[in-house]
């Protein structure tokens, strides 16, 4: 091959193998200027596993420590969680409990709430929750969900 035809390859492999990086670096800069909205984090929780429960929180606190406003539903089994009576044994390394995680969460600012499901089909009542835990209403969510910049996490 020619040593013109060797540096015209080199430039067009150095343009393809670029491109991913061009396109990733676009698609965060968009991301970041999506109308001002902070980015936001919605924290489901269904999982009746405690180091689930505790892995979500531990995320949770992370997020929110890093400045990324959170909010947290839990639905299901992980809906006991919200209950004052709730008291889950510690995991380590930390030996803290998802509830201790989960008011750190409430502590930082964020909103936890029960799904609107979970108390009518369990046995207990609003009373029933800790201070400063909510029930929350579909439209709720469901905008949260949809806001601009909103990042939604499954456990």
């Amino acid at each position: 091959m020619s040593p013109f035809r060797t540096r015209i390859a080199g430039l067009a492999f150095a343009v393809i193998a670029g491109l991913p990086l061009i396109a990733a670096t676009s698609i965060t800069a968009a991301n970041a200027a999506d109308n001002g909205v902070p980015s936001r984090a919605l924290i489901i929780l269904t999982s009746p596993s405690l180091q689930t429960q505790g892995m979500a929180m531990v995320l949770g606190n992370a997020m929110q420590a890093g400045g990324t406003p959170v909010n947290v539903l839990l639905c299901d089994k992980a809906g006991d969680l919200a209950l004052a009576n709730t008291q889950s044994p510690p995991l380590k390394p930390k030996n803290v409990t998802p509830e201790q995680l989960m008011a750190k969460l409430i502590d930082g600012g964020a909103s936890v709430s029960v799904c609107a499901l979970y108390l009518p089909n369990s046995d207990h009542a609003k009373t029933d929750l800790r201070t400063g835990i909510d029930v929350a209403t579909p439209p709720e969510m469901a905008a949260l969900m949809t806001q601009a910049g909103s990042r939604v996490f499954s456990f």
